[in-house]
C-alpha cells in the first residue's frame, strides 16, 4: 500500500517526553500519577507538560478532534502541516485546559486536505504566566481520502481489564506497538476500553510460579465511584508507553461497552454489590460517561451531550457506523419475550431510525458496523439472564428483536456489503451469518468478525445461538478448562481490515500479541 512513509523513529523520540512517568517501578507517586506536580515548583517545573501525550480521533476527510491534556491550568496550541519538518505551519489557538475537565483539552481541527497526512504539535500555554510554555509534542493522523484509495485500519477491545495491567517486564501493553507497526490509517477501539470495575494489585502469582507486576496508582486499587476515579482509569492506561506512542501515531474511532462504567450494566439497575457505596448505576453510568468523553478524542454530539453513535465517512470505499449497545437498553431479563418492548431495547428505537438512514443514503462500497458485542454469541448474566441479544437456539426472541429488525431492513432495502465488527468476548473469531443454517431467515448473509483483548484476560469460546445462523470460519480462544489467562500467556488478538482501492476487495486478517496472522477472509464487495 502507497503512503507517505512516517518517521516512526522521530516519533518514538518526540513520544518519549511524555514517557518520564513511567520509571523503572511498579508504584508510582500519587502526584505524578494524577498528572499533578509536587508542591514545590522550581523554574524548570513550572512550565506545563503533557503528561499522557496527545491524540486525535473521529476523522473526516476535512476535520479531525486533537487531544491533550496538561498537568495545570494552560490553553492549548496546534500547529499542523502536511510535511513532517512542520515547514509552514497553521497555528490554531485551542481552549482552556482547566480543572472541571481534569485538564484535558480537545480541538475540532477543520480545513484539513482530504486524504493527506498531517503532522501536527500540541504546546500548552500557562494560564498562570502567559510567558510560560510547555515543550511541544507531535502528533500524526491521515484524513479520509476524497478518491479512492488503499484503506488499512485496525481494530480491538479489552484494554486493562481483570487485572492485568502495565507490567513494565512484560513490555507493556505491547501488543499497541504491533499495531502501530502496520501504520494503519485509524484504529477502532470496540468497547471495555478502561475497566474502573476491576481493581489491580500490584503483584500476580501466575499458574507457573512467576509474578506479573503491575504498575499501580491509588485508584486502580478499587472500583471506580467518583467521577475522578473513573478519570483515573483513561489517565492509566496512558501512562503506558506503547499505548502514548500508537496514540501519537494512529487516530482512533472509540465506542464503549459496560466495563467503562461496571460490569454488565444497565441505566436503571441497582447495584447489590458490597464493593460500592454507590449503588445507582444511572449515576455511575453519568459519570463514566464524563471521564469517557474528557479522556478520548469523540466528537461531541450538537445536541446530545454524551451520545456516542455516530458515522464516520472515511471516502468513496468506507463508511463506519459505530453503534451503541449499553446506553439505551432495559433490564438484563431472561430475555425470551415475543414482542418489543421496553424491556426488550437494545439499541433503542432512536439510534435503530439512525442506523437504518445511515446505511440507506450510504454510498460507500462498505459498511462496516462497529458493534461492541458479538450478534451470536451467548453471554449471560447470571444463571437465568442474558447480557447479549443472543438468548439461545431458537426463533428471534427479547432483544433479538431489534437485531432481526436491522437485518431484514437491510436485505429489503438491498444495502449491500455490511460487515460487523466486534470485540468483547475477550478471544478473536470470525462467523459468517448464514439464513440457510438460520432460525430466523429474513436477512442476507454477512461476515462479523471478532478481536480482543488488547491487554486483559483471555476467555471463550462462548456457545453460539442459531437464531441468526453464525458459522464459525476461525477461532482462537483458551483450551477447555483454561480462563483469564494473562497477556504473557499470547492470546491478545487484534483484527486488520484492508480496501484494494483499485478494486474494492476487502481482506479481513485476524493478527495475535505480535502482529502475527492467523486468519486471513477476502471478501469481494457485491
Amino acid at each position: 500500500m502507497k503512503k507517505t512513509q512516517i518517521s516512526r523513529r522521530n516519533f518514538l523520540k518526540l513520544s518519549a517526553g511524555a514517557g518520564t512517568l513511567l520509571a523503572a517501578q511498579s508504584v508510582l507517586p500519587a502526584s505524578l500519577a494524577a498528572g499533578r506536580l509536587p508542591a514545590i515548583v522550581t523554574a524548570q517545573s513550572a512550565r506545563p507538560t503533557l503528561p499522557y501525550g496527545v491524540h486525535s480521533g473521529d476523522i473526516l476527510a476535512d476535520r479531525a478532534i486533537l487531544w491533550a491534556a496538561s498537568d495545570r491550568p494552560a490553553r492549548m496550541i496546534v500547529e499542523w502541516d502536511t510535511v513532517e519538518s512542520m515547514a509552514n505551519p497553521r497555528r490554531i489557538t485551542g481552549p482552556a485546559a482547566l480543572e472541571m475537565s481534569d485538564y484535558t483539552a480537545k480541538l475540532d481541527v477543520t480545513g484539513l486536505p482530504a486524504g493527506q497526512d498531517i503532522f501536527y504539535r500540541v504546546t500548552f500555554q500557562s494560564l498562570e504566566d502567559v510567558n510560560v510554555m510547555s515543550e511541544p509534542m507531535m502528533g500524526h493522523l491521515r484524513t479520509a481520502p476524497a478518491a479512492k484509495r488503499d484503506i488499512r485500519f485496525v481494530w480491538s477491545g479489552d484494554t486493562a481489564g481483570q487485572g492485568w495491567g502495565i507490567n513494565l517486564d512484560f513490555g507493556g501493553m505491547r501488543i499497541y506497538d504491533a499495531m502501530a507497526n502496520l501504520e494503519p490509517d485509524f484504529f477502532i477501539h470496540s468497547g471495555d476500553t478502561v475497566y474502573p470495575d476491576n481493581p489491580m494489585q500490584s503483584e500476580v502469582e501466575l499458574a507457573d510460579g512467576s509474578i506479573w507486576t503491575n504498575v499501580m496508582i491509588e485508584e486502580k486499587a478499587k472500583v471506580a465511584e467518583t467521577l475522578h476515579e473513573f478519570r483515573r482509569n483513561y489517565a492509566y492506561n496512558m501512562l503506558d508507553e506503547n499505548v502514548r506512542r500508537f496514540n501519537a501515531q494512529v487516530p482512533a474511532i472509540y465506542q464503549w461497552d459496560d466495563h467503562e462504567t461496571t460490569n454488565n450494566w444497565y441505566p436503571s439497575e441497582v447495584l447489590t454489590d458490597d464493593r460500592y457505596s454507590v449503588r445507582s448505576v444511572a449515576l455511575l453510568a453519568a459519570r463514566a460517561a464524563q471521564a469517557f468523553f474528557d479522556y478520548n478524542p469523540i466528537r461531541q454530539h450538537p445536541t446530545e451531550e454524551h451520545r456516542i453513535y455516530r458515522a464516520i465517512n472515511y471516502g468513496p470505499s468506507l463508511d463506519v457506523f459505530m453503534i451503541d449497545k449499553r446506553s439505551y437498553r432495559g433490564p438484563n431479563t431472561t430475555n425470551d419475550q415475543t414482542e418489543q418492548s421496553d424491556e426488550t431495547r437494545f439499541l433503542g428505537p432512536d439510534q435503530i431510525r439512525w442506523l437504518k438512514q445511515q446505511l440507506l443514503g450510504s454510498t460507500a462500497t462498505w459498511k462496516v458496523i462497529g458493534s461492541d458485542m458479538p450478534l451470536g454469541l451467548i453471554v449471560r448474566d447470571g444463571a437465568e439472564h442474558f447480557e447479549n441479544g443472543a438468548n439461545g437456539d431458537g426463533p428471534a426472541l427479547g432483544r433479538e428483536l431489534e437485531i432481526a429488525d436491522i437485518l431484514s431492513f437491510i436485505k429489503a432495502n438491498d444495502i449491500r456489503n455490511v460487515v460487523w465488527l466486534t470485540a468483547d468476548v475477550h478471544y478473536t473469531a470470525a462467523h459468517y451469518y448464514d439464513p440457510n443454517a438460520a432460525q430466523f431467515t429474513d436477512f442476507n448473509p454477512f461476515y462479523e468478525f471478532v478481536s480482543g483483548p488488547l491487554n486483559s484476560g483471555t476467555f471463550g469460546p462462548n456457545d453460539l445461538d442459531n437464531t441468526f445462523g453464525p458459522q464459525v470460519l476461525y477461532v482462537r480462544a483458551p483450551e477447555e478448562g483454561q480462563a483469564n489467562l494473562p497477556p504473557s500467556a499470547g492470546m491478545q488478538f487484534f483484527g486488520e481490515v484492508l480496501i484494494d482501492g483499485a478494486t474494492d476487495l476487502m481482506t479481513v486478517n485476524l493478527r495475535d500479541i505480535d502482529g502475527n496472522i492467523l486468519f486471513t477472509q477476502e471478501i469481494e464487495p457485491a
